[in-house]
Formats: C-alpha cells, structure tokens, sequence
C-alpha cells in the first residue's frame, strides 16, 4: 500500500474503535506514526465515526423527526384529555407531570440546532483544504 492508501485505511480503522497497537500491526507502521495521523485526520476520523453512528442509530431506532412527531402527537392526546378534566381531580395532577415530561422529552429528542463543526476543531491542513475546495 502506498502512504495515501495506508492513511486512508488507517482513518477508516480508527473510526471503526481499533486501538494503536492493533492498527500498528495490521498496517505495519509504527505508533508514533499512527499517533501523528490520529492528530493530523482528527476532523476526518471524527467524521467517519458520526457516520457510522448515525447509520447505527437508524438501522436501531426511530428517525429522530419520527420520534418527536409520536411525542407530539401523545402530549396532543393528553392535552386534549386535560382540556376535558376538572382541574380538582386527583388524576389530573398525573397528566399535567406528563405533559410536562413529553415536553421535555421532545426537546431533548430535537436537541439544539448545529449547522457544523468549530473551525477551531479542524486541523489546518484540513481546513485550507476545505476551503480551497469549497465553492459557494
């Protein structure tokens, strides 16, 4: 494998959760090495293990947006049963804790709004690269 080749697999590894030491001797290169292009690949490495993560959590779970519309569409439903109930009743209390729980829980499954990394976080070899190649 040329040094290009040997990087490359070497991103894909480390986002894949393979330790130095394995890596080292799969690649035949020492960890020093590793270590310098674990630092120099960082923003790719990272990259790569969100992809694969995300492709994990949807493989598993619901899609966000698929979740939040459930969790809308039952505080709708206790909501409305609330609308109908005397505030003096004792399970009513229940429902305003589980509105209230619903709220929460969509705001933490919608979580806050990110639009990309700090270009601090990005190496600088990396980040003249990107914006060498970016184009409006």
């Amino acid at each position: 494998m040329n040094d290009v080749e040997t990087q490359q697999r070497f991103v894909f590894l480390r986002a894949e959760g393979w330790s130095f030491a394995r890596i080292a001797e799969d690649l035949k290169v020492s960890k020093p090495t590793l270590i310098k292009w674990s630092r120099e690949f960082r923003f790719e490495i990272q990259n790569q293990r969100a992809i694969r993560s995300e492709a994990l959590q949807e493989k598993w779970l619901a899609v966000r947006d698929v979740r939040v519309n459930e969790l809308g569409e039952q505080l709708r439903k206790v909501e409305a049963e609330l609308a109908k109930r005397d505030l003096a009743t004792v399970p009513t209390i229940r429902l305003f804790s589980l509105v209230q729980s619903l709220r929460d829980r969509i705001q933490h499954e919608a979580g806050p709004i990110e639009f990309g990394i700090s270009s601090k976080d990005i190496s600088l070899k990396e980040f003249y690269e990107e914006a060498r190649l970016w184009k409006p």
